[in-house]
């Protein structure tokens, strides 16, 4: 029979099986061993005590040839109250008590009981009845007569521990989840190491970090071959993520050529034949084009950008100066930024992406806002809360969903003739997802547009 290996899970639990049974049978097959209540030899040293008793009694009573006198004496030594040596029987070389008692009490009761299971004369044996231990047979002369020697003596030694176990169910029970709970916390251990290491390898995933972790190939042979499998699986999605940042950069090269070239003749023909709304218009629409390039391309890095370099910085140093800047920019339009105090705790993440994912919602709402703009922090259960909201015309509850969709533009004032591409929320909504955070949009008590996003603090 080939036994399976233990280094994989089946393994582990046959071996903690096999190792149980093992203790249960060496305990029962030591049971008839250590059980003294099942015939046994006899001990060579008691053995010997027993033929120096012998002796004695045959020497006391040499001279006497009345056997009933002489089991009459033996007998009442034993009843005397300050008598504790062992109590002598006699029997006959067939095994029947010689004894002047007319009642049998519990002593000659086993007796009896242990004289049927003696198979020869020589070879002398003990078994306990209770707290009685009854030993023998020695031959003994007595009145000219070839008879048997029996030692009956209380057994005050406590009973083995099997022994003990298996008399008490409810201890037996303790006992054995005693012996199987370290093993079991050993196998839970076994299986949950290899398995919190798959799923923060999983968390990590989910969060943009494509790292192969060579700690998963350790562990049962089962966890070993999903490791591998998993670390086969970021090793591929990193090359389609290369693969796929070449062709952007091909692609970016390739359109930003052609568009380079159309500015410089639209430049040309506007030098030789002067200004006129057509070429204006060729003009503005190669710049528009070339800014939705550039921000497609930002978002598409941003999407499958998995090696981003993490840094913890105060929120301060990330968006005070972003604000004082976007409060002077929209001064210069007659409107009104008002902000709170950004709270003085620290966030661990992309600070490049930190910056863009509020500069965008914030520019948005300058942009669309009537006259006033408010910028909101709160910070809970380790998390930072910001929200930004204007007065402007706002967006349908039925599109609130919709305004981070790439290229998705409000028609009724997000249009083609605002000068947005649709990017910049979808921008947003891409770096907010990357740093484990949640974005959302809402009717602004001030009657246009809220949009709240929510980012883990570091400790």
């Amino acid at each position: 029979m080939r036994l399976p290996k233990f280094n994989n899970l089946y393994g582990r639990i046959f071996a903690i099986f096999w190792f149980t049974m093992m203790l249960v049978v060496i305990a029962v097959l030591s049971l008839p061993h250590l059980d003294p209540r099942k015939s046994r030899d006899m001990p060579a040293d008691a053995y010997q005590r027993m033929l120096e008793q012998k002796e004695v009694i045959e020497a006391r009573f040499s001279g006497d040839k009345n056997l009933a006198r002489i089991i009459k004496v033996l007998e009442n030594r034993a009843d005397e109250p300050h008598e504790k040596g062992p109590r002598f029987f006699i029997t006959d070389q067939e095994g029947n008590i010689l004894t002047t008692r007319k009642h049998p009490d519990f002593k000659l009761k086993a007796l009896r009981n242990f004289t049927t299971s003696i198979e020869s004369v020589d070879k002398p044996q003990q078994r306990l009845y209770g707290r009685y231990m009854v030993a023998g047979p020695a031959p003994i002369s007595l009145a000219g007569q070839n008879l048997l020697l029996y030692i009956g003596l209380r057994w005050d030694q406590p009973p083995p521990f099997l022994l003990r176990l298996f008399d008490r169910p409810l201890q037996l029970l303790l006992a054995v989840m005693l012996v199987s709970t370290p093993l079991l916390l050993w196998l839970a251990w076994a299986l949950s190491q290899p398995a919190q290491r798959l799923a923060q390898a999983a968390q990590r995933v989910a969060r943009g970090e494509f790292e192969v972790d060579a700690s998963l190939e350790k562990g049962t042979t089962e966890f070993r071959q999903a490791g591998r499998s998993f670390n086969q699986m970021v090793e591929a999605v990193n090359q389609m993520i290369s693969g796929q940042q070449r062709l952007l950069s091909d692609i970016s090269h390739e359109l930003r050529s052609p568009l380079t070239r159309l500015r410089m003749a639209n430049a040309l023909a506007t030098r030789k034949q002067g200004s006129s709304p057509e070429l204006e218009r060729i003009d503005t629409e190669a710049q528009r084009l070339e800014q939705m390039i550039s921000e497609l391309l930002e978002l598409s890095r941003m999407q499958t950008n998995s090696q981003m370099s993490r840094e913890v910085q105060p929120l301060s140093s990330l968006w005070e100066e972003l604000l004082s800047d976007a409060q002077f920019e929209a001064e210069q339009m007659n409107k009104t930024l008002t902000m709170e105090e950004i709270p003085n705790r620290h966030i661990s993440g992309n600070p490049p992406l930190l910056m863009s994912a509020l500069e965008n919602i914030v520019r948005n709402a300058i942009h669309y806002g009537h006259d006033k703009i408010a910028v909101h922090f709160s910070v809970s259960a380790q998390q930072v809360t910001v929200s930004v909201e204007d007065n402007g015309e706002g967006v349908p509850d039925s599109e609130l969903e919709e305004i981070f969709r790439p290229f998705y533009r409000v028609s009724t004032a997000r249009d083609r003739h605002s000068g947005g591409t649709g990017l910049g929320l979808a921008i947003t909504e891409s770096a907010i997802r990357q740093h484990s955070g949640k974005i959302a949009a809402s009717r602004s008590e001030l009657g246009g547009l809220k949009v709240t996003f929510t980012l883990p603090l570091q400790d």
